[in-house]
């Protein structure tokens, strides 16, 4: 026990040795934050609190897997079992299969993801004839999903006048209505939604105490990760938890609040010492990370905000190379700059592609990186793009195993009653979907007694209805006795999905077979680590598991080296030691959507803090001076985040272009060179002798001859040729960007040598090769 201790630092070893009552860790990025938390959940256990006392919240399924481990190697794997340790959404996910049955729902409940939710707004809004155009379903989810997150239900909405009146405003009255149908369908097929997993959990402790009054008592210790980004709703669960005992411990870092877009609220860290009295706090400042030149740079960008908590962050490592900076004319340029650069730091320090991380503000911008990587042969992976999970193929296959466990899921039933396809129309689905409602039944309940119902239906329509149902029947009672994987091999076998998919016969439907038999080889991997760690291995709990995934949870295997392409949102809690932040110009990042209010530019520029310190030694800011947006092709301002980090920290690879204030609004050169009687004004401030009046008129005579002096001006073909000299970087109209290696020759025989990005060395004729000048 003794020895792990030893590994922490001063501040470090006091948190994790600190026992009762609230406190509050501020952990710096890279300050070994979860190896405090890990190892405060241990030295709890040994100092004999029972493990099934300890709730443990955390973000992703993957940081609690890593945990979990991290302890069962301290106190042994048997104790590390009996933790509650998880996601808000899976451990909530878990109290509501035991408990939900106060609120009317089965412990199969299904939980629907995105997809499924917009499918279920979408057959709403076309059973309720409304204008798809007005009422689009992703934008009434989400607003629906903000009502949940802010604890809004049905009777709160109604009850709030200027939420009436602002859809009343917005043209989309019906929200309401849509609202109210879309929370009574989902209870009706026995499902929750994300949103649901919290404002259900909070519902159950609201109106059953004895309920609240159990979990108070079993979870006396309570550990939260990413404080800063729990909602209202994630909050107001915790509050409730921790209430009799307080011996609550939050972690977080304020500078990283960067998800108020889903409802994350950063009061909920900065107001902890106001929540609870006695608060203990404990600072994680020192960075284990990043090289001193990032961490210097980081803290120059967020001292900036005035909404923060006081911390100072530092390192010992060692001071490290500085921060680059690379401006482009274009993104394709970016691109290629990118690309360039990995495939040089690659051969020249030995690296492999798993140690570069490109980041970005929208998921727009990897486009052109992704034609330059390819171009150069570099492997890479994007993350945030479409999830395994939410194939069509997949999702299909999953939708069977669905109704398996729960035959009142109305979504997977409607998406597999007829594929493959056995004849059953959308006409007779929308039948079924009226008369269920009319019954008040789930679709399922209303095929079991089709016969005895008076349903406008042919007969030969209802036989292939009741043929369906009795082949789920079939497959739930095979999955009684078979683990997930044995229950999703027949189900796939006797569906004959793969081989409808075969017979497509294009390249798209082997890629769909090869994708259902990685769900299988998924399936077979979750049963036999479920056997080896003596858990569950039902379907139900695969697929719980499967609908809480995020994107790095159900990352496949890859034995080939990536490059790793993200947004920035999606790297927080990530490290590399190379990072590439694209796209840093003005109504980009920060982006023109969140600057209206100083609070939404403050977590822009936490976003950039959060993007720079995801770097262990090497940090590259790129911009282009113009970039495509919406089709049209626009010059761009290099964002204010560049001019916030202190110079001493930067080396630019391009001269510097000035900020907007010192840009001269026409180029000086088109007036020609400057003649050498030039102006110059001076102020008196006395009256001079007569003697230095009469030379300073001397001084300001115009030359006799101007039509003489104005032949000497260069003409506009060859403006630039007389400035070109060696080392400067030019643009050529179809080589692109290039550097002026020599110069030879004189008047209309000058020839540079220039070694362009795009075509290698060529030597050009300067009086015809119209070279535009960069630096």
């Amino acid at each position: 026990m003794n020895n792990y201790l030893e590994n922490l630092n001063e501040s470090q070893r006091e948190a994790v040795l600190h026992k009762e009552g609230p406190m509050i860790i501020i952990a710096g990025a890279g300050s070994g934050k979860t190896r405090v938390l890990t190892y405060r959940i241990a030295n709890l256990m040994h100092n004999n609190i029972d493990a099934f006392n300890i709730l443990a919240l955390t973000f992703t399924n993957k940081a609690a897997r890593e945990m979990k481990s991290r302890i069962a190697d301290v106190v042994g794997d048997s104790e590390a079992k009996n933790l509650w340790m998880g996601t808000f959404h899976s451990v909530f996910a878990r109290i509501l299969r035991s408990e939900g049955h106060h609120l009317g729902f089965p412990s199969n409940f299904t939980i629907y993801d995105t997809q499924d939710a917009v499918r279920l707004i979408s057959s709403i809004i076309k059973e309720m004839q409304l204008d798809k155009d007005r009422y689009k379903p992703k934008q009434v989810l989400s607003r629906i999903s903000s009502f949940k997150n802010s604890l809004i239900t049905v009777k709160s909405y109604y009850s709030n006048p200027d939420l009436l009146e602002a859809d009343k405003i917005a043209q989309r009255p019906k929200i309401g209505e849509i609202y109210q149908q879309y929370v009574n369908r989902c209870f009706k097929s026995g499902a929750m939604d994300f949103d649901d997993l919290l404002l259900r959990t909070n519902e159950l402790l609201t109106r059953f105490p004895e309920v609240l009054a159990k979990y108070q008592q079993r979870f006396k210790y309570i550990l939260v990760d990413e404080y800063q980004d729990t909602n209202h709703s994630q909050y107001l669960i915790v509050r409730a938890l921790a209430d009799r005992f307080q011996n609550i411990c939050v972690v977080g870092d304020d500078s990283q609040s960067i998800y108020s877009f889903r409802g994350a609220n950063i009061q909920n860290i900065l107001n902890f010492q106001r929540d609870y009295e006695k608060v203990s706090i404990f600072k994680l400042e020192q960075n284990y990370r990043s090289s001193r030149n990032i961490v210097d740079a980081s803290n120059s960008i967020i001292q900036r905000n005035r909404t923060k908590l006081d911390k100072q962050i530092w390192t010992a490592n060692n001071e490290g190379t500085k921060i680059k900076v690379m401006r482009t004319f274009t993104e394709a340029e970016e691109g290629r700059f990118i690309a360039n650069s990995i495939f040089d730091n690659k051969l020249n320090l030995q690296l492999k592609n798993s140690e570069f991380a490109i980041l970005y503000r929208t998921n727009a911008q990897s486009r052109a990186i992704e034609d330059a990587l390819r171009k150069k042969d570099i492997k890479y992976k994007i993350y945030g793009g479409l999830s395994f999970y939410q194939r069509k193929e997949i999702k299909d296959t999953l939708a069977y195993l669905r109704l398996l466990i729960n035959p009142n899921d109305e979504e997977a039933l409607k998406r597999v009653i007829n594929y493959p396809a056995r004849g059953i129309g959308a006409t007779t689905i929308d039948k079924l979907t009226v008369a269920a409602n009319h019954y008040k039944k789930s679709i399922f309940e209303l095929l079991l007694t089709l016969n005895q119902l008076d349903i406008n239906i042919n007969a030969g329509t209802k036989t292939k209805l009741i043929n369906f149902v009795t082949m789920m029947q079939h497959f739930q009672i095979e999955a009684q006795t078979k683990n997930a994987f044995e229950v999703a091999e027949f189900v796939i076998k006797q569906t004959r999905l793969i081989k409808d998919l075969e017979s497509d016969g294009t390249p798209e439907g082997v890629s769909k077979v090869e994708n259902i038999q990685e769900l299988l080889n998924g399936l077979k991997d979750f049963v036999d680590v479920q056997k080896e760690n003596e858990e569950e291995d039902s379907l139900a709990f695969f697929l719980e598991d499967v609908a809480l995934a995020t994107d790095f949870d159900s990352e496949k295997k890859d034995d080939i080296p990536r490059v790793s392409l993200m947004t920035i949102h999606l790297a927080k809690g990530l490290e590399y030691p190379y990072v590439y932040i694209v796209g840093l110009e003005e109504n980009l990042f920060p982006s023109a959507m969140s600057m209206n209010t100083r609070s939404e530019l403050e977590e822009e520029r936490r976003l950039f803090y959060v993007a720079l310190t995801r770097a262990e030694k090497q940090a590259y800011l790129t911009y282009a001076q113009t970039r495509y947006r919406w089709g049209k092709l626009v010059d761009c301002e290099p964002s204010r985040f560049l001019e916030e980090i202190d110079e001493k920290y930067l080396e630019y690879l391009t001269v510097k272009k000035p900020s907007f204030s010192q840009n001269k609004f026409i180029n000086e050169d088109i007036f020609g060179s400057v003649p050498q009687h030039k102006i110059r004004f001076k102020k008196p401030i006395q009256r001079p002798p007569k003697k230095v009046i009469k030379q300073q008129k001397t001084e300001f005579n115009p030359p006799k001859n101007l039509k003489k002096v104005s032949k000497s001006t260069p003409n506009a073909s060859n403006l630039f040729d007389s400035k070109i000299a060696v080392s400067n970087i030019v643009e050529h109209s179809k080589f692109g960007k290039g550097e002026v290696l020599s110069l030879e020759g004189s008047g209309a025989n000058k020839k540079a040598e220039i070694r362009f990005a795009s075509v290698g060395v060529k030597k050009l004729l300067l009086q015809f090769a119209k070279l535009r000048i960069i630096s």
